[in-house]
């Protein structure tokens, strides 16, 4: 009888073993991953630069609304202009440049002078999600879940002014979830794959 009793816990021991020497995956490489995959972007409110100073007709230029929430945010200066129009009179525009905080929160693009953005943070991942792997007897490529949102956020972009006006920041300082496609690099490290990048961010 006792034998027959260390005979069955010796093979209860012999199933376990398997699973409990087993590697557990460690989820925190393809956060830090994905992260690096964010690193040097920046979300803007803008898709694309723009030119400051900045000229803007308040009774049928969109851009208006846009620089009016960054003036009340502090960031641009505005002022009255009457610009005379041939043989039709004249008619008001308002002229848009950088305030004195505008210049420090202002990001200008290199490679076209006088142009910039706005940029309010950047990129974060706060929790994976799920990781399954694309070949479960080669275990080198994942697709990944997971949930970021957006850090660094500057006290101008929280005013509900600047939110009305920039849904975009809305949308990207709330949790949001996204997929990635992550692979095993030669160094045993993982990078997001190129050709699935993580969410974009505007530069």
């Amino acid at each position: 009888m006792r034998r027959q009793i260390a005979s069955l816990l010796a093979l209860a021991a012999l199933a376990i073993l398997p699973s409990a020497c087993k590697k557990q995956l460690d989820t925190a490489q393809f956060k830090t991953a994905i992260n690096n995959s964010f690193a040097g972007k920046h979300e803007c409110i803008w898709p694309e630069p723009v030119k400051m100073p900045a000229e803007a007709d308040p009774t049928k230029d969109d851009r208006t609304r846009d620089f009016d929430a960054l003036t009340d945010a502090g960031l641009l200066a505005r002022a009255a202009e009457e610009k005379k129009r041939f043989l039709i009179g004249s008619k008001q525009v308002n002229l848009y440049d950088l305030s004195d905080k505008g210049h420090t929160a202002w990001t200008p693009d290199a490679s076209n002078p006088g142009y910039g953005n706005f940029c309010f943070g950047h990129f974060n991942v706060t929790a994976i999600t799920a990781a399954v792997p694309n070949d479960a007897t080669n275990p080198t490529e994942y697709t990944v879940s997971y949930q970021y949102e957006v850090e660094g956020i500057p006290g101008w972009a929280s005013t509900p002014e600047s939110r009305r006006a920039f849904p975009k920041i809305a949308k990207d300082t709330s949790i949001q979830s996204a997929t990635a496609t992550l692979v095993k690099d030669s160094n045993g490290g993982w990078v997001v794959q190129p050709s699935q990048p993580a969410p974009p961010a505007a530069q």
